[in-house]
This record gives structure tokens, C-alpha cells and sequence, in this order.
């Protein structure tokens, strides 16, 4: 599950504490298992900078919260992306690398920043201060995993594919489908319709389809906007143009 909130740094710290109190109340990654990788009953919690706050900021809250969900909760905490205390923690892969199971055995050998062992239900979190990240999914008309992982490999970055874009292919077995599941991290950089319009192509090489795709959680208006007016093709589209935007404004 992905849960979004928006608010003043005090209270937003506050209810990610909290979620992260309530899922280790809850949570036993003994027994459970999932397609996407995770490594704690609160797997990541990214804090990004929206309005009238820094980045700095963000990573001073993402630094104390670590702290206080090791010491409070004993759940060991890694800082990654802008908080990254090291090169090789910027990327939650990395990071995530092996998942719970493999944490549980070898901790010590990828000590976290805060804490000095696993919680034995609740894992490790990974806490940190990023940029938007937008997550989107785009599901085939074919119950072939391997096409999807093939289409993955081709736009993710990884291994050749858009710079900004972090791929995995997935079989959603109630639904008898597969799924290219996406992290966008810069959109300004790489938009969603080009992504979306390479994944199209190379479904077609593979005679399937596309049959909808997903966004999770928030994503910025400007992401959104930029698809409209590519597939609408609008001329001199300017996007005070949009109601909502000239309100606020």
C-alpha cells in the first residue's frame, strides 16, 4: 500500500511516525509474502519538499524521525537518496537489496544508520528527503510474465532505457494479466506520455496491448498536464490556462 499526505514538517513527521507505530503493530514479514520488494512492515518513507520548505529541511526531519523509529520502536533505519550519509545509499535498490529475508541474516554487513539489528517482525525502514517521485503502472492484455520484464528492462534505465525511470515487470494473478511497474523520478525530465508511448511500442513488437494503466498515490499537476497536451495536441497551450491553477495562484 501506498499512503499520501501533505502537511506542516511537525505533523507530517508525526503521522509517519505514527503509520510507521501501527504497521509494526500489525505487520509479520515472517508471514508475508508480495510481488514488490520490500524489506520492513514500513518499507520506505520518502519526505519531499512541496511548498515553503527546503530540501535541507526535509532531510533534517528524514534524520530525526530515523532516529526516533530506532530508539522508540528498536526498527533499524537507512538513509537514503538526498539523506544518504554515503554514495552508496542514495539508491533504495541498493538498499532494499535482498529484502527482509536476506536482512535477517546478514544485517551486519549492511549496518544500518540507525540500530544495530533487525526487528524480528518489522524489518528494517528505510527513511530519506527526494524530489516528486510519480509511481505508474501500465498493464498488457497477456498473462506472459516474461514481456513484461522484457518491456521493463527496455525503458528502465538500469539497463539501457530512460534515465529517469525504474522498471520491474509483475503478474497480476487475479486479474490474469502482467504489469510494468514504474518509478518516474524526474518527470520534467522524463514525462509520463514518453514512457507510456515506449511501452506501447514495445508491447506491439510482442502482438500485445495495452489495457490501462495506474497512478499511485499523488503526482504533480504539471505531470498531468503535460500528457493532456501532448495527446491533445492543444496549440499555444499555456497552463495558467487551467481554472484550478489560476485559483490558487
Amino acid at each position: 500500500s501506498v499512503i499520501t499526505f501533505i502537511g506542516d514538517p511537525e505533523s507530517v513527521e508525526e503521522a509517519a511516525f505514527r503509520g510507521c507505530k501501527k504497521a509494526s503493530e500489525l505487520i509479520d514479514l515472517n508471514k508475508h509474502k508480495g510481488e514488490h520488494p520490500r524489506m520492513g512492515a514500513t518499507d520506505v518513507i520518502p519526505f519531499i519538499p512541496v511548498s515553503d520548505v527546503s530540501m535541507k529541511e526535509c532531510v533534517s526531519i528524514a534524520e530525526k524521525l530515523g532516529e526516533r523509529i530506532w530508539n522508540e520502536l528498536k526498527i533499524p533505519v537507512y538513509l537514503y537518496e538526498e539523506a544518504a550519509r554515503t554514495p552508496e545509499r542514495k539508491n533504495l535498490a541498493d538498499i532494499r537489496k535482498g529484502e527482509f529475508e536476506w536482512l535477517k541474516e546478514n544485517i551486519e554487513k549492511r549496518p544500518p544508520d540507525f540500530g544495530d539489528r533487525i526487528h524480528p517482525t518489522a524489518g528494517a525502514t528505510a527513511v530519506g528527503a527526494r524530489e516528486f517521485l510519480i509511481a505508474f503502472n501500465v498493464n498488457l492484455n497477456t498473462n506472459d510474465l516474461s514481456i513484461a520484464k522484457k518491456i521493463a528492462k527496455a525503458v528502465r534505465f538500469k539497463s539501457g532505457g530512460f534515465r529517469y525511470v525504474k522498471a520491474l515487470g509483475f503478474e497480476i494473478k487475479e486479474r490474469g494479466i502482467v504489469q510494468v511497474s514504474m518509478n518516474l523520478t524526474n518527470y520534467k525530465k522524463t514525462p509520463i506520455y514518453r514512457v507510456f508511448e515506449a511501452i506501447k511500442s514495445e508491447a506491439d513488437r510482442y502482438g500485445v496491448s495495452i489495457i490501462g494503466s495506474e497512478l499511485i498515490g499523488l503526482a504533480p499537476m504539471d505531470a498531468l498536464l503535460d500528457v493532456a497536451d501532448f495527446y491533445l495536441r492543444l496549440e499555444n497551450f499555456k497552463k495558467t490556462q487551467v481554472l484550478e491553477r489560476r485559483i490558487w495562484e
